[in-house]
């Protein structure tokens, strides 16, 4: 029987957080589902299909499967649709720590099928998060240290879009 295991976020955008912990989950099961979190009340930098192409694009070379999906609902849902019976969380320092023992201990009653499996961030990744990457690159930042060069490329491109249009001069 494959180990399916279910990594749920935002991914908005891909970090290489999120890709240290892709790589080392790779090496405890047979394929990975990568569980976009998709929030009504929330305005992501990127669509579901923007993130899932650069997600694709960043995961290529990896020894594992690696499939991507959408979910509004609770996580342990996801996780049973998906066929996944490990649920990945990353963890960057005492704070997700224990944040995240909270939603295990209730993840754990609500779907006690689907085990918590919390894997530490590499030492050069801890710092990264989504929100900072978010806020850096609005303000002209160079995001090319904290993510994959897909997901620079993105912002870059995101951004560039969103960019007022001058009026050419004649």
């Amino acid at each position: 029987m494959a180990r399916i295991a279910i990594y749920p976020g935002s991914f908005d955008p891909l970090t290489l957080g999120h890709l240290d912990i892709l790589r080392q989950a790779t090496a405890l099961v047979d394929e990975i589902v990568v569980a976009i979190g998709i929030h009504p009340g929330k305005v992501p930098m990127f669509s579901f299909d923007e993130r899932q192409a650069v997600i694709a694009a960043c995961t290529a070379e990896l020894n594992a499967q690696v499939r991507v999906i959408a979910f509004d609902g609770l996580v342990v849902e996801a996780a049973r649709t998906a066929g996944a019976t490990i649920l990945i969380r990353g963890l960057r320092d005492g704070t997700d720590l224990d944040y995240e023992m909270q939603m295990a201990g209730m993840n754990g009653v609500m779907a006690p099928d689907v085990a918590t499996v919390f894997l530490p961030a590499s030492p050069a990744v801890r710092p990264i998060t989504a929100t900072l990457v978010r806020q850096i690159a609005a303000m002209g930042g160079d995001v090319s240290p904290f993510v994959p060069r897909p997901a620079a490329d993105a912002i870059r491109a995101k951004l560039a879009a969103r960019q007022p249009q001058r009026p050419q001069e004649d």
